[in-house]
């Protein structure tokens, strides 16, 4: 009997899930109408899409930068993200080299800052914000939580993101950024634009995530794993890396959008238990 009515209660959460409703609202401008007439490209680009549960209160946000080396690349939202009980936001912003360095970290900010300003609108929790990413939109995640200055702009203290989960982002100063001042991808710096110079004990949870160290990108392992000693030295109990051997650069998304989701749930449950 007990098993009976376990199975029966597995069925009616899936069958709750598969009836659960979605909205997707496409191109909403996360700059004001004062900035966005002002100049061009800020109005064509930065964008965003909105994808949440409808009929839902206090839905946790994953907020999702896209790759593409700062320079490429086009909002999407993740499939293996759809349909899971979260807000899911994709972001667009400026690219390299019709701007340099630090616009597109500051589009970032400015559409986390949206973010916080709107979701209760959609049903959304302001305490539930996670930011996510892949390749530049992971360095893009780590600079605007780990530099609180970009939020501070908006007055939002960067500590209210609920975690952050980079995959495979760019710990040191980012290479385009290096390429903006002529310098080569295997020059290593850290300065104001790595997320490595801003390690502090009371950041938000970090789930670091890289492919295989053989495979990735340059060193991008050895640079979160790097960021992850440092951010232990400094104090911080909430830092963690998760290796995906086996998996490049380009491939480590798939397995890594599990993880994602796990500690999604890991830390919301966490924080409604408060």
């Amino acid at each position: 009997m007990k098993k009976i009515l376990l199975l029966l209660l597995f069925i009616s959460a899936l069958t709750a899930q598969a009836q659960q409703q979605y909205t997707l609202e496409k191109d909403i401008h996360y700059y004001p109408d004062s900035i966005n007439k002002k100049d061009a490209y800020i109005d064509s680009q930065c964008k965003l899409d909105l994808y949440y549960p409808k009929g839902v209160k206090d839905f946790s946000t994953i907020v999702w930068f896209h790759g593409g080396s700062l320079m490429a690349g086009s909002k999407d939202i993740p499939k293996a993200l759809l349909e899971k009980g979260y807000g899911i936001i994709s972001v667009e912003y400026r690219f390299s080299p019709k701007v340099k360095a630090p616009a597109y970290i500051n589009d970032a900010a400015a559409a986390v800052a949206w973010v916080f300003q709107h979701i209760a609108q959609y049903g959304g929790s302001d305490k539930l914000i996670f930011l996510s990413g892949h390749s530049a939109g992971g360095y893009l995640d780590m600079m605007i939580t780990l530099d609180k200055e970009y939020l501070a702009k908006y007055n939002i203290d960067a500590n209210r993101i609920a975690a952050l989960i980079p995959f495979s982002g760019q710990a040191i100063t980012h290479f385009t950024i290096r390429a903006e001042r002529g310098m080569q991808p295997t020059q290593p710096v850290i300065d104001e634009y790595a997320p490595l110079y801003y390690v502090r004990a009371d950041a938000p949870p970090m789930l670091l995530i890289t492919g295989d160290p053989e495979l990735e990108l340059y060193g991008r392992y050895e640079e979160n794993a790097y960021l992850l000693r440092m951010m232990k030295l400094v104090g911080s109990k909430t830092t963690r890396l998760y290796k995906l051997e086996g998996f490049d650069h380009g491939g480590m998304p798939e397995p890594a959008f599990p993880l994602l989701l796990k500690e999604v749930a890991r830390v919301t449950k966490e924080i409604k238990g408060k």
